[in-house]
């Protein structure tokens, strides 16, 4: 039986998403190129692997939430990611502290994402999701 999905009341409407990880993403761009032009791939190794690590992660997340429906698997992932982009952060700031602050709103947001992540499995619990 297939069942539509509760979500939060709090929930961002559907429209948001779009321009948010627009925004995101370049941000996440200008950040990782600051990186690259300041030290490039040689001198920040690190710092550059870390921040296609965790596009790779993020990635992953939509695959896991959409594609299997894993709510459960999503949130775990999405821990890994959350973890992967502060590394890229701390990573960063070595090399430019406006590159690790350019990727501060990514974090706020993954966060944020959780938390709706997180309710949304809670929420949904033994339902099959079309």
């Amino acid at each position: 039986m297939v069942r539509v999905l509760a979500k939060p009341s709090w929930r961002p409407p559907n429209w948001l998403f779009p321009p948010a990880w627009a925004v995101l993403y370049i941000l996440m761009a200008i950040a990782a190129w600051m990186v690259w032009r300041e030290a490039g791939f040689a001198g920040a190794p690190l710092a550059l692997t870390l921040w296609f690590a965790q596009l790779v992660l993020n990635a992953a997340w939509s695959w896991i939430f959409f594609g299997l429906k894993r709510m459960d698997l999503a949130f775990a992932e999405l821990s890994a990611l959350w973890l992967a982009i502060l590394a890229t952060i701390l990573a960063f700031a070595l090399h430019s502290t406006t590159a690790a602050w350019l990727m501060a709103p990514y974090l706020a947001w993954v966060s944020f994402a959780g938390i709706l992540n997180l309710t949304m499995w809670r929420l949904n619990r033994g339902r099959v999701a079309a």
